[in-house]
Order: structure tokens, then C-alpha cells, then sequence
């Protein structure tokens, strides 16, 4: 009968960073290594608080299944000698502890197997313990040596339980040996807790102020916040990252507000979330669901249930207190000048060794911004005023005294400071956002002055370490670049910028200070870019192949998702071959291309571009000459002429405002035209003048299909 089997490491308090991922890794490690000896298993739980790591499965066979054990020895051929076996033969029969009359041949070797019965779990424990732990080690650069021990983990190791059904399985490790004992809480609980089986290990230590169960822990540490937070009229900011650091530190959560001095209010919400949450791990309060208006108390989680709450929550207070003054004195410090003021010391401050200080790049920065705003298409002649001041004041917050004490602040400060020396909105909207998009799914910079900005800001940094040979390995992105340049191209597509990409890079190269800024140093950039593009262009497509996949669902089966082999690669690739160097006409190329391989036109439009590339590309470049009507020999030929020109003709609108699903549509109408012309002409004819007409036609046809993209790529 199968049994449950309880493995517990009991510690110093882990950091919280450690603590869910060693769960996970104990957990995993013990189940794969009885599942790779054939040892059935049932559920498995893992378990995790600051001072211990545990896993408990359920239904874990008492025993392996029987095993076979099979030998290869020498080959046939050097095992017999005169119709004798070789000493070779015998002493490999000797190994497998049988005569040789007992051996067999399998696949030119000699042969043996044998079954054995399996080893009980007990036994296979202590290996699996040890390959565990070593998987285990793999997590924690750093580990800790104690006592007068050699072995490490990465805090010291207190207790061991190792319970399979009723019965103790004798691990040794650390200096401990496994038992049945275990500990409750340090202050509610700290007696030693016998189990007499595994079963009773979550309810025991529940009944001695442990929440083992991270998961459950975690959502009751949610609810708990939730429900404080609604009691003091307000919404708690409770962010994945703070809420799992929390739990990773408590064993028994008990929810405890506290109160911030009035005075604190007139720093900046970022300061005092930064403040509060990152130095103190506390939760902030806003009197409004979307976080705009932070209210003078926080939340925090304790470890224990106080006689005296009051005294807690004194103390919190107390220690939140003096980080605040320093915040609120580093604010005033840094208001008694203007932020342009602040901007004289960045020529101290280093951007890199070989392209200059921070005031430099700046410089590089203005440049740029002033070039890429007279770029853009009916621009507003302010916008480049607008862009270039902000661009001038956008790296000052960098040497405040608050951005100092919490460089996470960069550019929202320097928003702060801006419209406190008296900049325009504008101006302080582009400096508080034009380190955006710091990651995938943040937005991009709202207003075009911020877009700008941003753009010149990452320009530069790809350009300029590029230049000095320092781009991006598979491993390493010290300067950020693979961000960098998926910000680039996002705030382009989004932010509906028609420029030129490769000539953005290249007019950020020109002005590098050192380096190479030669034309191979620009094709290295353009292409690092082009991957980034590819990535974004896939993740576009897919979600419009998600959107449509969900439409047919609701108009077929409700609740039923259809999944299609989308060409996503093939799509790309088509409109990529147009050579277009402008992310947001590529962008739009891909959505018009996707749409229309919907419709029943373009898989018989591809076949028959494909078909027309093939021909051309057999017969060889041809003498560019006008269409001669005179040599058409059948209806087809003047039939698919006379479409050629419509379409052409109904292109001309179309192409000027690059309305590439139109074009796509317009191109669709030469179906059937280019169906019976394939059906009803010998292309390659007798006659060469006849065939080099035919073959031109057919050349008209292929440029009108690689105007959107290069049907010839699609599937079709």
C-alpha cells in the first residue's frame, strides 16, 4: 500500500528572494528522482516559510518495480577463438556473476540481462536527497559554511524531518540527522513538535502559528491588505513583486497600519512609495482605486500577534519616520535651484569612458532631437523647441539629491523639478517619460515632445556602444541594448512615427565622438534592430491571429478557441523583402498582407505570382521595352493587359496614402484575369518577340505584387 512521505529541511531565516525557488527545487527534485526510478507517486505539495523548506507527496510506492539489468560485453567476433570463448568472454561472464553458457549476442556484442527486484524507497531516499540538494546549491551563488562543518547551504541548517509513513528514513546531512521533529513558530510556538506521520505536518504546524502553505499564505496576506485598506477608506498599491517578498518573510501574518506625519505629504507620491515600499516593505494607501492620490498611512505585515499593538505599530512609525525626513530634507535641498542649474554638474558624471560624460551625450541628444523633429511630416514648428528643451534638461535630476537616494526616480523627478522651475507642461511631461518604454507592456511616452526624446536618448546609447565595439553578446547586455532598440521601435509603430529607422541610426552614428562610424558599423546596427522588429512584428501578428481565432470561435462553437498554423514567419519575410526601412509602413504592411490571406484571392494571387517569378527567373533578364499590342494572339493576353493598367491606375491614390489593405483588395480583382491568361497562353512561344511581350506582361504583374510585399513569399 502506497504511503506518504514527508521531507522538511529546517533553517535560519532564508532571504526571501530564496525561499519560494528552494521550495520549488526541493519539491521537484525529490519527485523526479523516485519518478526516474520508476517509483509511483501521487500528489506532491511543497511548502515554504522564512525558516523552513518542505515537501510532502502523497502515495508514493513502497518499493521500485522489478528491474532488468542488462550487460553489453566484447563483440562476437573477438569473443571466440577456435570455437572457445576468449579470455575476454569469460571475464565478462565472470562480471555478471553467471557461467558463460548463460550469456547471449545482441547486435553483434555479447549479451546479458537479468531481473532484480526493485530497492524500497527508503533506500532510494538518501541518493535522492543528495542529488537534490546539489540541484539545490545550483540556485544560490553564495552559500554559507558553519560551525566546524564543511558543507554549505545557503543559511545554516537547524533540523531535518524525513517521514515515510509512520517510519523515520535516516538521512545525515549538515550535521543533523532526520527525525520526526520539527518546530512551530520562534516566539508562539518554539516547543518541538513530534509528527507521528506525514499527514499531520500542515495541521500541526498551523495549530503552532505556521502558515507553511506559501500559496494560501500568499492570497491570505492579499485579503488581509484589501480588507485594512477598505476599514481606512482607501486602495492599497500591492504589486506582485512586494506582495511575494512579504510572504516570503512572515510564517503567521498579522495586518498592522500606521500613520505618516502630515508634513510627508508634500513629497511626491513616487518618493514616499519608493521610500515606504522598497526600504520598509510596507504597503501605501490611495484614496482612489487607480493610485493617483496617496493617503498619510500605510500597511504592513508582522510576524506575530501582539499583546501590545500599539507598541507595534509605534515602532513602525518610528522607523519610517527619520527615512521620510531625509527624503522630505533631500526634496527641499534640491528645489532651492532650478533644474537647469542642476544640469552644470553632469559634466562631472561619466555616460562611458570613451564617449564622454552624461553632459555630452546630452549635447549628442539635442542634436539629434532637433534632426528627427524637422523628419517628421507636417511637425508643428514648436515641437522641436519643445523636444530640445526637454532634451536639455532631461538627465539633470541624475546629480539630485533624491535621484541619488533613489535612482529608480530618474526622469520622474526631473519631471518634478521642471514644472517647479517653471518649465511648460510639456517640457516636464517629456522628462518624466522619456525613459519610456522601460520594458515590455509598460506605454510608450504620451506626448510627441516625450517620444522624441526617448527616441533620441536610445538612439544614442545604441549608436554610441556599438561604435566602441561593445554590442550585445548571447550572454551579456551590460548597456541594455536588446531594451534600447525594442524602445525605439515601439515608440515608432505606437506612437505613429513615419520615420526612417536606418536613417535615424546612421544620424545618430555620425555624431559619436569615437569609434567606428563607417557603413559596416551601420548595417551592424540596422540588422541588430531588425531582429528586435522581427520579435515585435510576430508578437503583432500573433495577437491579430489570437483576435481572429476568438471571432470565428464566437461564430462557430461558443467557448471553443479555433487554433490556426498562422504563416507569421512567411508574412514577415513578404513584407521585410520590400526593403522599407520605416518600422511603422513595415508595421502596417504586415497588418494589411495578414488581413488580406484571409480572403479568397490571395492564395490563388500568390500561386500565380510564384508562378510568374519562376517563369521570369528561368528566361532570364529581359531588354525593358513598352508592351507591344499588336503581338497578342489571344483575348487572355489583351484580357489581363487591360486589367494590368486598371489596376495600376487605381493604385496611384492608393499608394499616396499608403492604404496597403485598398491596394491589396484593388490587386485581388486580377484573379481571374491572371487564372485564365496561365490557362489560355504558352508564355514561352515559338516566337520571340511574342514570348519577350508575354514575358514582360508577366514581369508588369510580378512589380504590382511586390508593391504591398513580396506575394511570392506567401504561402499559395
Amino acid at each position: 500500500m502506497p504511503l506518504d512521505l514527508l521531507l522538511e529541511i529546517g533553517t535560519e531565516d532564508l532571504p526571501a528572494r530564496y525561499v519560494a525557488p528552494l521550495a520549488a527545487a526541493l519539491a521537484g527534485g525529490v519527485e523526479n528522482g523516485l519518478q526516474r526510478r520508476g517509483v509511483t507517486t501521487g500528489t506532491v505539495r511543497s511548502f515554504a516559510t522564512p525558516r523552513r523548506i518542505a515537501v510532502l507527496i502523497a502515495g508514493v510506492a513502497k518499493t521500485q518495480p522489478e528491474q532488468k539489468i542488462e550487460k553489453l560485453g566484447p563483440a562476437v567476433a573477438s569473443a571466440f577463438k577456435d570455437g572457445k570463448p576468449t579470455p575476454a568472454a569469460l571475464g565478462f561472464a565472470r562480471s555478471c556473476g553467471v557461467e558463460f553458457e548463460q550469456i547471449g549476442q545482441k547486435d553483434g556484442k555479447l549479451f546479458f540481462q537479468r531481473s532484480a527486484a526493485g530497492e524500497t524507497t527508503a533506500q532510494l531516499l538518501p541518493l535522492i536527497f543528495e542529488e537534490t540538494l546539489k540541484q539545490m546549491d545550483e540556485l544560490v551563488p553564495k552559500r554559507m559554511r558553519w560551525g566546524s562543518g564543511e558543507e554549505t547551504f545557503v543559511r545554516p541548517v537547524q533540523w531535518l524531518v524525513c517521514l515515510f509513513g509512520g517510519e523515520i528514513v535516516p538521512l545525515r546531512r549538515f550535521g543533523c540527522e532526520a527525525g520526526r521533529i520539527t518546530y512551530g513558530h520562534r516566539f508562539h510556538a518554539p516547543e518541538a513538535i513530534a509528527l507521528s506521520e506525514p499527514g499531520d505536518y500542515e495541521a500541526a504546524l498551523r495549530q503552532a502559528r505556521v502558515w507553511a502553505d506559501l500559496d494560501s499564505r500568499r492570497a491570505s496576506i492579499e485579503h488581509q491588505i484589501k480588507q485594512q485598506a477598505a476599514l481606512l477608506g482607501g486602495y492599497a498599491r500591492i504589486t506582485p513583486d512586494l506582495l511575494d517578498e512579504v510572504t516570503a518573510l512572515v510564517e503567521w501574518p498579522v495586518v498592522i497600519a500606521g500613520d505618516m506625519e502630515e508634513r510627508f505629504m508634500r513629497l511626491p507620491p513616487e518618493v514616499i512609495v519608493a521610500t515606504v515600499e522598497t526600504n520598509q516593505r510596507y504597503f501605501t494607501l490611495f484614496s482612489d482605486a487607480e493610485h493617483t492620490q496617496l493617503l498619510p498611512c500605510f500597511i504592513t505585515i508582522a510576524n506575530i500577534e501582539s499583546s501590545d499593538v500599539a507598541q507595534v505599530i509605534s515602532g513602525n512609525e518610528r522607523v519610517v519616520r527619520p527615512r521620510l525626513s531625509d527624503a522630505l530634507f533631500f526634496w527641499d535641498q534640491d528645489l532651492k535651484q532650478p533644474l537647469q542649474a542642476h544640469g552644470k554638474n553632469l559634466a562631472q558624471a561619466m555616460f562611458q569612458k570613451d564617449l564622454g560624460s552624461i553632459a555630452d551625450k546630452v549635447a549628442r541628444m539635442r542634436k539629434l532631437v532637433v534632426q528627427i523633429a524637422l523628419k517628421l511630416p507636417n511637425a508643428a514648428p514648436t515641437l522641436a523647441a519643445e523636444a530640445d528643451r526637454a532634451t536639455q534638461l532631461a538627465k539633470s535630476d541624475l546629480v539630485t539629491k533624491v535621484v541619488y537616494e533613489f535612482p529608480e526616480l530618474q526622469g520622474l523627478m526631473g519631471g518634478y523639478y521642471a514644472a517647479s522651475s517653471g518649465e511648460s507642461e510639456g517640457v516636464a511631461r517629456a522628462i518624466r517619460e522619456h525613459y519610456l518604454p522601460t520594458q515590455q507592456g509598460t506605454p510608450i511616452p504620451s506626448t510627441k515632445a516625450g517620444q522624441l526624446v526617448s527616441l533620441a536618448d536610445k538612439l544614442d546609447s545604441l549608436a554610441g556602444i556599438f561604435a566602441i565595439g561593445q554590442k550585445p553578446t548571447a550572454s551579456k547586455d551590460p548597456y541594455a541594448l536588446r531594451r534600447a532598440a525594442a524602445g525605439v521601435l515601439r515608440v515608432l509603430i505606437e506612437g505613429e512615427l513615419e520615420l526612417d529607422l536606418r536613417e535615424l541610426l546612421s544620424a545618430a552614428l555620425s555624431l559619436q565622438p569615437a569609434g567606428k562610424r563607417d557603413t559596416a558599423t551601420a548595417d551592424e546596427l540596422w540588422n541588430f534592430c531588425t531582429g528586435r522588429f522581427l520579435t515585435l512584428l510576430s508578437d503583432r501578428l500573433w495577437k491579430l491571429a489570437g483576435k481572429l481565432d476568438l471571432e470565428k470561435s464566437a461564430s462557430q462553437v461558443p467557448g471553443v478557441i479555433v487554433v490556426e498554423d498562422w504563416p507569421i514567419n512567411e508574412i514577415q519575410a513578404a513584407v521585410l523583402a520590400t526593403g522599407s526601412t520605416i518600422p511603422l509602413d513595415i508595421a502596417h504592411r504586415a497588418d494589411a498582407v495578414f488581413f488580406f490571406m484571409q480572403g479568397p484571392a490571395a492564395a490563388a494571387l500568390t500561386a500565380a505570382d510564384k508562378r510568374a517569378r519562376n517563369i521570369l527567373r528561368q528566361a532570364g533578364d529581359q531588354a525593358p521595352f513598352p508592351i507591344n499590342t499588336v503581338l497578342f494572339e489571344v483575348p487572355a493576353e489583351r484580357a489581363l493587359w487591360t486589367g494590368l493598367q486598371l489596376v495600376d491606375h487605381a493604385l496611384e491614390p492608393l499608394r499616396a496614402r499608403h492604404d496597403y489593405a485598398a491596394m491589396l483588395t484593388v490587386l485581388a480583382t486580377l484573379k481571374p484575369l491572371v487564372d485564365e491568361f496561365f490557362e489560355k497562353v504558352m508564355v514561352m512561344a515559338d516566337d520571340l518577340e511574342v514570348r519577350a511581350n508575354r514575358l514582360l506582361m508577366l514581369a508588369r504583374l510580378d512589380k504590382l505584387c511586390r508593391e504591398v510585399a513580396d506575394l511570392s513569399l506567401l504561402p499559395g
